[in-house]
């Protein structure tokens, strides 16, 4: 690998070498600005002393020679005798070697302002080798046509080329040492001048290194993506007419040119402008045809795709419509057949009423005399069989119920305390008042268990027995006799039969311990009797029928009634013996209208103080049990919509429709557009109705009061335009 021209080997004037670099600098360094590259020696000594040792050679950088001490005296060398010029003057160069000298000059000086490199002195009794050694006329050459004066006081340098791969020695230790193989890299640039430091007490000058490395290059796209050509570019139109010139060849003496594939051009017709323009309208006439013919083909069968996607959504609706009409019909079946709730009950003497009606219509209609008396004592007796029967079921379903209900109230009590913290989990803990209601609640659980063998009943027997008597009262004394009387008649194998009295007497009476806050302190905020009888005197009232006095929720006060009648047991009691009458409908009618103003978020009261025998007076002497517009009578599809959907609810601002009727209802934005005014004036005239009737309620007098202010203002805004526009 051949150097480049400037790592010829040069003589620092002022400095050592870049190789010299101190192991300790002291910290009294100055930056500076304007010196060659160089660096203190090993030693760390001040420059210029006797003795001292020719530094080794160190890797500079490429192309980079050996740089000797400032004077052979200071390195304790001789210098060689310079030959003089009279004696070997410089010959006469031609101008082209003259060039070729100006070229390596201005190299060398270049080398020599910027980088400095390490190299050794040359002794008296060396011989030369290296360069100067292969190529001794050219050292000689150079060596004469250099002026005498620059050889005073300074060692002959040599020209240096510096290896590919140099080997140098790094102290790793205090007594040891690794040999590196330091691979030179030749850049092909400039390395720039960084600055460097000045030791103040030295002299010594320390410039700052690049690093060898080349610089990282970005790959090549094939594509020039930054041009200066493109980013400055200016553009300029200017419309010309050019000069064609153009020229034929043709058959002359001497000259043959074949006409095999000449062509004989005759002039067609000449078209006009106008002609041209109606050819162009003619075809774009054409066009056109043919782009609404295929846009009128997909917009028909968009329009057939839309229909039959509109006619399978009606059939998919009308589907569902009938499927959830027979599965409210089979629900309805199944809750007559094994009724389990008093809606269940309600709806099996609604169905025993229906069928003594229809029973009793066919008597008259078909039999006179008495026959006709026959036939009514007979439906009587089977009626009266049925209502037995009924009731015998009743009492095992409340049977049923009761159980049920004592276990969920237990089962609250026995809950542990929960709370929601803040990552949104759920804690629970138990307290020493949970564990108590949870020790209790199993052992009602075992001692309520029926066929269970004798030794278990036993030993549930003598648990409830040391749990009774933590404490001593009446009511634990009263219990563990009855305890005791049992196990003694176990022991002497008494039918379990006759113990079934007696054992519901011991639930019985444990429960009332349970229910005690002495004894469980946890059933005290579940309890709906407070523990003070005096809290008592200020909700409470007195049943006519049942001579009983209860809370005030007991009550089902309607609308038309001025003071507080039968409570719900009673009228439950005289709807199953009289009327028999479901109200299932009415009330699931009542929770959708609730949930659906609760929806609107606009703090609406009215629903809220409406009853079920409101909704249902509502339903059969306003709105007839029917749609308002389709007259449906089917009370499961029918519900209660706002009839001008920016007001509360109220029953002077509603409708009664089908859910499907009601979600077109509420889309309208304005009513006086969408309906005639004959079905307006209907609507209103229910709407005084309603009225009337609920201004009994002092609660409602305000909302009444309200309502009439609104319309009033409704009625002239309505007006005004109306005017106006007669006008």
């Amino acid at each position: 690998m051949e150097d480049p021209p400037g790592s010829r080997s040069k003589v620092d004037e002022t400095e050592p070498s870049g190789a010299e670099q101190p192991a300790e600098t002291p910290q009294t360094e100055e930056p500076r600005d304007g010196g060659r590259a160089a660096s203190a020696g090993p030693s760390g000594k001040a420059q210029g002393e006797a003795g001292a040792e020719p530094p080794p050679l160190v890797a500079q950088g490429p192309g980079r020679g050996a740089e000797l001490p400032e004077s052979a005296e200071q390195a304790g060398v001789e210098p060689r005798a310079a030959p003089s010029l009279a004696s070997a003057p410089c010959p006469e160069l031609t101008p082209l070697e003259k060039e070729q000298q100006t070229s390596r000059g201005s190299a060398r000086s270049q080398d020599a302002a910027s980088d400095t490199a390490t190299g050794s002195l040359i002794e008296d009794n060396e011989n030369p080798t290296g360069p100067e050694a292969e190529f001794p006329e050219i050292f000689q050459t150079e060596a004469l046509c250099l002026h005498p004066a620059h050889f005073s006081r300074k060692v002959i340098q040599r020209e240096y080329h510096m290896p590919d791969v140099i080997t140098v020695r790094v102290q790793t230790d205090c007594d040891s040492f690794q040999d590196l193989t330091v691979k030179i890299e030749r850049p092909t640039y400039h390395k720039p001048f960084l600055g460097g430091f000045k030791h103040r007490i030295t002299g010594v000058e320390f410039h700052n290194a690049g690093s060898q490395t080349l610089p990282k290059k970005r790959p090549d796209k094939g594509i020039e993506v930054f041009c200066r050509e493109t980013q400055t570019v200016f553009e300029k139109n200017k419309l010309q007419q050019t000069i064609n010139t153009t020229s034929t060849q043709m058959t002359k003496i001497g000259l043959y040119v074949s006409n095999m594939t000449d062509r004989i051009m005759r002039p067609g017709k000449y078209i006009t402008a106008d002609e041209y323009h109606k050819r162009r309208l003619e075809a774009v006439i054409v066009l056109q045809t043919y782009f609404r013919r295929w846009h009128a083909i997909n917009l028909v069968q968009n329009l057939r795709e839309k229909k039959r996607l509109r006619l399978e959504w009606e059939a998919q609706d009308e589907l569902r419509k009938k499927k959830e009409k027979e599965e409210k019909l089979q629900s309805e079946y199944r809750r007559k057949l094994n009724p389990r709730t008093k809606e269940d009950y309600e709806l099996l003497y609604r169905a025993l009423e229906v069928w003594r009606q229809e029973e009793t219509e066919r008597i008259n209609k078909s039999l006179t005399g008495t026959q006709r008396k026959a036939a009514l004592c007979g439906l009587l007796e089977q009626e009266a069989k049925l209502i037995a029967s009924i009731g015998r079921y009743k009492l095992d379903t409340d049977e049923e119920n009761r159980q049920k209900t004592i276990l969920r109230f237990l089962g609250k009590c026995a809950e542990p305390k929960r709370w929601k913290a803040f990552d949104g989990k759920i804690t629970e803990m138990d307290t020493q008042h949970t564990l108590r209601a949870r020790e209790l609640l199993e052992i009602y659980r075992s001692i309520s268990m029926n066929e269970i063998p004798k030794e278990e009943r036993i030993d549930v027997l003598l648990t409830l027995r040391r749990t009774v008597k933590e404490h001593d009262c009446k009511l634990t004394q009263e219990i563990v006799e009855l305890i005791d009387r049992e196990v003694d008649l176990m022991m002497r194998d008494v039918k379990e039969c006759n113990l079934e009295g007696l054992r519901k007497r011991i639930c019985t009476l444990f429960l009332q311990y349970i229910k005690t806050p002495k004894f469980n302190p946890e059933v005290a905020r579940i309890l709906k009797v407070p523990p003070d009888p005096l809290q008592l005197y200020k909700n409470v009232n007195f049943c006519r029928s049942c001579r009983n006095y209860l809370a005030s929720s007991e009550f089902a006060v309607p609308a038309s009634s001025r003071t507080v009648g039968r409570c719900r047991l009673c009228c439950q009691v005289d709807n199953e013996a009289r009327k028999r009458e479901a109200f299932l409908k009415y009330r699931l009618m009542l929770k959708n209208l609730r949930e659906s103003e609760a929806d609107y978020e606009d703090d609406a009261k009215i629903v809220y103080l409406i009853q079920q025998e409101d909704m249902q007076y509502m339903v059969e002497k306003i709105w007839d049990c029917q749609s308002a517009l389709s007259a449906c009578d089917d009370l499961y599809d029918l519900v209660m919509a706002r009839w001008d959907k920016h007001h509360e609810w109220s029953p002077w601002n509603t409708i009664l429709l089908t859910k499907d009727e009601a979600d077109a209802h509420l889309k309208l934005c304005n009513l006086q557009e969408a309906y005639e005014a004959v079905f307006i004036h209907r609507i209103k005239r229910k709407h005084i109705q309603a009225k009337k009737y609920f201004a009994q309620i002092p609660e409602m007098a305000s909302f009444l009061h309200r309502s009439g202010d609104q319309a009033d203002t409704n009625e002239c805004l309505i007006a005004k335009p109306i005017s106006g526009t007669k006008a």
